[in-house]
């Protein structure tokens, strides 16, 4: 698991790494925002999201290689607060698939997990130390 503290907020972090995956591009496969969805029931929680990344092109090389392995896809990135700092995390895809022991997805995974650094490294200014 990657792990990390930003000095963003939860939103303008996902606001950065919304914009990284349109630019890339990779596909933003589904936004939830807890503290939104909460919100609509009344319920007051810290930031939190989920940010689903992939893209078709992929899905098709993991279907390929394994098509079981289509539960763990798309990849997630996982935005939130807690005790007034906001932290990314992400499970890289070699690490995901990893459960399978295929030298194909053991592959994709490589591919995806250089992608997915690339769009964690647009909140490198921002890391704290």
């Amino acid at each position: 698991m990657i792990r990390f503290s930003v000095s963003l907020g939860v939103e303008a972090a996902a606001e950065k790494l919304i914009a990284a995956i349109a630019a890339y591009p990779m596909g933003l496969v589904a936004h939830a925002n807890g503290q939104a969805n909460c919100a609509k029931q009344g319920i007051t929680v810290p930031a939190d999201q989920v940010l689903e990344v992939f893209r078709p092109d992929y899905a098709v090389k993991v279907w390929a290689a394994d098509k079981a392995a289509g539960i763990d896809i798309p990849l997630r990135i996982h935005l939130y607060e807690a005790d007034g700092v906001t932290w990314i995390a992400h499970r890289p895809a070699s690490e995901t698939f990893r459960p399978y022991a295929n030298a194909q997805l053991d592959a994709i995974a490589a591919e995806l997990d250089l992608v997915f650094a690339e769009l964690l490294n647009t909140l490198n200014p921002w890391k704290l130390p």
